[in-house]
C-alpha cells in the first residue's frame, strides 16, 4: 500500500488518521489500558497541532499532457458518481511535494527563502546539466481516501529523491522543523476525500473501480525546472496554484511548454508595451496640434499686420 500524501491544507485530518494507523499497530504489539491510549492520543494531537505543516517545497507540474490527462480521469469518475466532483483538486494546484514544514513567523518564512536559494548550488550539482524527465504514470491511492498518479521508477525518479534528500539536509541545518521521519515517496495527488467535509459524511471511500481503466495509463513526462516554497494556508493564485513565497529555476524547460508564471509575465510585458505605445502616440498627435495651432496662429498674426499696413499706406497717400 502506498504512502499517504502529506500535502495541502487538511494536513492536520491526514495527520490524524495516520496516527491512528500508528496506535493500531501498538496494540498489536502490546495490551495498553483505555487511559493510556486517551492520553497518547491527545499528546500527539497537541503536537500535531503546534507543528503542523503550513509551508512546503512544490515541484509545480505545467506539461498540458499531464495536466489534460489527469482531468480526463477526473471526468471519467465524476460521470461515475458526481459527488466526487466535490473530491478533485484543480489542475493549476497539479504539483509534487518534495518536502513540508512549518513556519511560525516572518524571520522564519524568511530563513526558508534563503535555503531554498542555498539548495540550488546543490540541485544543480547533482544534476551535473542534464535534463530530468520525471514519467508521471499508474494510479494509486492511500486507504481509498486520496487518489494519485505514481512517478515510474527510474534512474530520473531516484536522483528527484537525492534532491529531496538534500533540501531537507540543507532546511534542518538553518533549523527548520521539516515534517515527519518518512522515506519520500514522489506523488501527484488529483482528488481526497478530506477536501469537502460533507462529502466525507457522504462516501466513505472512493471505489478504486472508478479508475481501473487508467490504473498502468502513462499521463506524461514533466521536465524537472523549478521549486517553489509555497504556502498552504494563504489564498491561492487566480490559476489555482498556491502563494509562492520564493522560487529556483534551473535546467532546461521546453519552449513550447512556457508555464503559468511565464504567461502572466508575457502578458504583463505586452500590455505595459501597448499602453507605452498607446501613450507615445497621444503625445504626438497632441504635440502636431499644437504646433498646427501654433502655425495658425502665426498667420493670423501676419494676415492681420499685412492688411494695417495696407490701411496706413492709404491713409498717408
Amino acid at each position: 500500500m502506498a504512502e499517504m500524501p502529506f500535502v495541502d491544507t487538511d494536513i492536520e485530518d491526514e495527520c490524524a488518521m495516520h496516527a491512528t494507523s500508528e496506535l493500531s499497530i501498538k496494540k498489536k504489539r502490546k495490551r495498553t489500558t483505555g487511559r493510556e491510549i486517551e492520553e497518547g492520543i491527545e499528546r500527539k494531537k497537541k503536537k500535531n497541532k503546534q507543528y503542523q505543516p503550513n509551508y512546503f517545497i512544490s515541484l509545480p507540474i505545467t506539461n498540458p499532457k499531464i495536466t489534460n490527462s489527469i482531468q480526463a480521469v477526473q471526468d471519467a469518475i465524476i460521470q461515475k458518481d458526481q459527488r466526487l466532483s466535490k473530491a478533485m483538486i484543480r489542475s493549476g494546484s497539479f504539483h509534487v511535494t518534495m518536502l513540508v514544514m512549518h513556519l511560525s513567523s516572518e524571520e522564519e518564512i524568511r530563513i526558508a527563502v534563503d535555503a531554498l536559494s542555498d539548495s540550488k548550488i546543490f540541485v544543480e550539482d547533482l544534476l551535473k546539466g542534464k535534463r530530468v524527465n520525471l514519467s508521471f504514470q499508474g494510479i494509486d491511492h492511500f486507504r481509498n481516501q486520496v487518489g494519485f498518479v505514481n512517478l515510474a521508477e527510474n534512474d530520473h525518479t531516484t536522483l528527484l529523491k537525492e534532491i529531496a534528500e538534500t533540501m531537507k539536509k540543507i532546511f534542518q541545518e538553518k533549523r527548520i522543523m521539516t515534517g515527519e521521519e518518512r522515506a519520500f515517496k514522489p506523488h501527484l495527488t488529483f482528488m481526497k476525500l478530506s477536501k469537502s467535509t460533507e462529502l466525507r459524511k457522504q462516501v466513505k471511500k472512493i471505489d478504486s473501480d472508478l479508475y481501473e481503466d487508467f490504473k498502468n495509463h502513462y499521463f506524461g513526462d514533466e521536465i524537472l525546472h523549478r521549486f517553489d516554497l509555497c504556502s498552504m494556508l494563504k489564498k491561492k493564485q487566480p490559476n489555482g496554484y498556491y502563494c509562492c513565497e520564493s522560487s529556483i529555476v534551473f535546467g532546461e524547460k521546453q519552449a513550447a511548454e512556457p508555464d503559468d508564471a511565464e504567461l502572466v509575465s508575457l502578458s504583463k510585458r505586452l500590455v505595459e508595451n501597448a499602453v507605452l505605445k498607446a501613450v507615445q502616440q497621444y503625445l504626438e498627435e497632441t504635440q502636431n496640434k499644437s504646433r498646427q495651432t501654433d502655425g495658425s496662429a502665426a498667420k493670423t498674426e501676419e494676415a492681420a499686420s499685412a492688411s494695417k499696413n495696407e490701411s496706413d499706406n492709404d491713409n498717408s497717400k
